[in-house]
């Protein structure tokens, strides 16, 4: 039998071996398909004519002794129990002789059934039919694995399907079954139940309004007030630069503002009006160089534009240094006024709407959630650790005291509803989505 690669081949070996060591006239093999027996092997592959009622009878045959889960013999012995032999009887009047099938049993389960057929009945001792069962149950189940191993996939998961169904109906699996019908409803709440869809991202407080002061011309720091963390008033003074340079070119352009003043009265005296233009131009431009030395001058004292704090610019460190027209020396924010920065993942940004609800955990306040509102989105991403992100604008409906500018934490946005084994497999089901479209748009 396992000289053979095929189920046809193995089984016709089979039938052939059997029927030539007993001396039958034919022996079937046949197995159970879609509830009834199919025959899938004759001894030495005879089948003669009308072979396709012959296979009919053959397969009924089978079936009683399938059904009845037992050996049936016929003509029957002596002490025989009384058994359904009606399809043996058809099969006796076509061919005559003495037939017995023998039911095929894998993991106490019938599949199959072998039927030796004789040319003349002759009494059988119950020891010679005991050795014919236990040959069929013993190379039985190898034709039933190689049957099994050629079926169609769909058959074999049909199969396995019932198979399981039968041991869960069996007694004593009371606890699996329990079991697995507390899967089944866990798994229909995650797929039919809808929970509150949240997307995260990390989060940062800021200032609602940030001010910064920035060095008004090329100068050094001369004395600094305040430091990163101080609060300040509107109009305080917070750091001044030195003004010895622009008192010098201050006073250069009031000397060459006099001279020219001087060349124009002379100009007028003399009636020179060419030296009268010149000199009245001259006189302007000095007039306005003055004009800028002094606006420099008025605005080297630093002063705080509104009520706030200190979030950035420690120039305590930093007297004397020089500065460049432009520098960013200080910058200040309200300290009663926030707003945070989401950074939204760009494949959750278009569940995002300006008006819905979230809240903040802060690494300064694990513990306390804060409650937002989504106030502006930015409409361009940015790469941030690998990946883009949006930065999505929120308002505070609180704001405790203990709030402070640059703080940073999670923030959760409420998008709406979903089931949570959506929520959970939806970014893998995407990426896998987007993988293989991109394989079948290559």
């Amino acid at each position: 039998m396992v000289s053979h690669d095929r189920l046809g081949e193995s089984a016709t070996a089979f039938a052939s071996e059997l029927a030539t060591r007993l001396g039958c006239e034919r022996v079937s093999v046949g197995f159970v398909e879609d509830h009834f027996s199919r025959v899938v092997a004759l001894s030495h592959g005879t089948i003669g004519a009308n072979g396709t009622e012959m296979l009919r009878v053959i397969g009924a045959a089978m079936d009683e002794s399938i059904e009845q889960a037992a050996t049936v013999m016929l003509p029957p012995p002596a002490d025989h129990v009384p058994q359904i032999v009606l399809a043996h009887e058809e099969l006796l009047r076509r061919d005559g002789g003495m037939v017995c099938t023998l039911p095929l049993a894998v993991k106490q389960q019938l599949v199959g059934a072998v039927q030796l057929q004789f040319r003349e009945p002759r009494p059988v001792p119950p020891e010679q039919l005991a050795d014919w069962e236990h040959a069929v149950a013993l190379l039985g189940p190898v034709l039933h694995f190689m049957r099994r191993s050629e079926r169609p996939w769909r058959k074999r998961l049909r199969d396995r399907a019932q198979r399981i169904r039968a041991d869960l109906s069996a007694p004593g699996n009371g606890r699996l079954r329990l079991g697995l019908a507390g899967l089944v409803l866990v798994l229909g709440v995650l797929v039919a139940v809808p929970m509150e869809y949240r997307v995260g991202g990390n989060a940062r407080v800021e200032g609602a309004i940030q001010r910064v002061l920035v060095a008004p011309a090329d100068g050094f720091i001369r004395q600094n007030h305040v430091r990163p963390g101080d609060q300040v008033k509107a109009g305080q003074v917070l750091a001044e630069l030195a003004e010895q340079d622009l008192q010098l070119e201050r006073n250069k352009w009031r000397s060459e503002l006099a001279q020219h003043e001087n060349s124009y009265a002379a100009a007028m005296a003399r009636a020179d009006r060419t030296q009268l233009v010149i000199s009245q131009a001259r006189a302007d431009e000095a007039r306005a160089q003055l004009a800028l030395v002094d606006e420099q001058l008025g605005r080297i004292r630093l002063e705080a534009p509104f009520d706030g704090i200190v979030i950035r610019g420690d120039l305590s460190q930093s007297l004397g240094a020089p500065v460049q027209r432009g520098d960013v020396l200080l910058t200040i924010a309200p300290k009663d006024r926030f707003r945070v920065i989401v950074e939204v993942d760009e494949r959750d940004i278009s569940r995002i709407r300006v008006a819905q609800q979230g809240s903040l955990a802060l690494s300064a306040l694990p513990w306390d959630t804060l409650p937002l509102r989504i106030s502006r989105i930015t409409p361009l991403a940015s790469p941030v650790e690998g990946k883009n992100v949006f930065e999505v604008e929120a308002a505070l409906d609180e704001q405790p005291d203990s709030l402070r500018p640059g703080l940073r934490g999670v923030a959760r946005i409420s998008v709406g509803e979903a089931p949570l084994l959506w929520a959970w497999t939806h970014r893998l089901t995407d990426w896998l989505r987007l993988k293989a479209w991109g394989l079948w748009g290559s």
